[in-house]
């Protein structure tokens, strides 16, 4: 089922701009589902859950200003960097335990569980909770990694579980099961949310075609390039999620080579008749209603 978009073309515009500096295109592809899911209309309670440094709720008020941005995570790290880019929106954040929300019963008109539920002992018990506190009515959007995970990703693990038969969890070519207690198919995710109480309203297979080995060379090489400071300021300008409008697309600079190397890879995803044989991706992307 494939869920139409409720943005407006000047919104779609906005996004690209604002994630210019992408350099996941899955992240990219999951950041405008997730945006498209929500149906944002200024006034409404936008609830981040795991929202670690925040660039959902950046994208949400730069889309559609006017909603109420509140997020919660449980790493105080990415809490503090979160704070320094949103508290002059006027975003409320919380440091606290996903199974135990600080929020009253029927407080949000629309939910962000972006690459949490992999994450927890009890996912079940989290999406409960998350019902708990959604208005009636109100939206939720939800991504996990793929069970079948596309191998271009991550082939290093694509590897591990065909030969050793498990993947590899820890150290800096853990990929897409760092920190993850479990991967997902999308009946067993759409299963999970619907016994939550939701009802499910569409479920998404997205990403299979991206640069090989995108999740070692941006999460694990360029991540910690960023986080060092070891990159030349007009460099990092270029390679940071949160200034991609500070990226004018230079072509002096080599990160907008890469850029436009690994966009030109994803393109290969809107090929309905390429992606009509593909049977592994990275994400699964699911749209949910409380009732």
């Amino acid at each position: 089922m494939v869920y139409e978009p409720e943005l407006t073309a000047a919104q779609n515009e906005r996004l690209a701009v604002l994630l210019r500096n992408e350099s996941d295109v899955a992240y990219t592809r999951r950041a405008k589902r997730i945006i498209a899911y929500l149906g944002l209309k200024p006034g409404m309670t936008v609830f981040d859950c795991g929202t670690g440094r925040g660039f959902y709720l950046k994208l949400v008020d730069e889309i559609c200003p006017g909603c109420r941005l509140v997020g919660l995570d449980y790493d105080e790290h990415v809490l503090t960097f979160a704070h320094s880019h949103l508290a002059a929106r006027g975003a409320l954040l919380n440091r606290g335990d996903i199974h135990h929300l600080p929020y009253q019963d029927a407080s949000f008109d629309a939910v962000i569980l972006s690459e949490v539920l992999e994450h927890l002992a009890d996912d079940a018990g989290a999406l409960r909770e998350i019902y708990r506190i959604m208005k009636p009515g109100a939206v939720l959007a939800v991504t996990v990694p793929h069970k079948h995970y596309s191998g271009w990703f991550d082939p290093l693990n694509r590897l591990a579980e065909g030969v050793f038969h498990r993947p590899i969890r820890k150290g800096a070519f853990a990929g897409i099961w760092a920190n993850h207690l479990r991967l997902y198919l999308p009946d067993e995710l759409r299963r999970l949310v619907g016994s939550a109480g939701f009802a499910v309203e569409c479920v998404e297979e997205q990403t299979h075609y991206c640069f090989p080995g995108t999740q070692f060379i941006v999460y694990t090489i360029g991540k910690g390039l960023i986080e060092h400071n070891m990159l030349p300021a007009f460099m990092a300008r270029s390679a940071h999620r949160f200034q991609g409008e500070a990226n004018r697309g230079s072509r002096l600079n080599p990160f907008n080579w890469i850029l436009g190397l690994f966009n030109a890879v994803d393109r290969l995803n809107d090929n309905p008749q390429r992606m009509a044989h593909v049977r592994t991706f990275v994400d699964i992307a699911l749209r949910a209603r409380k009732v």
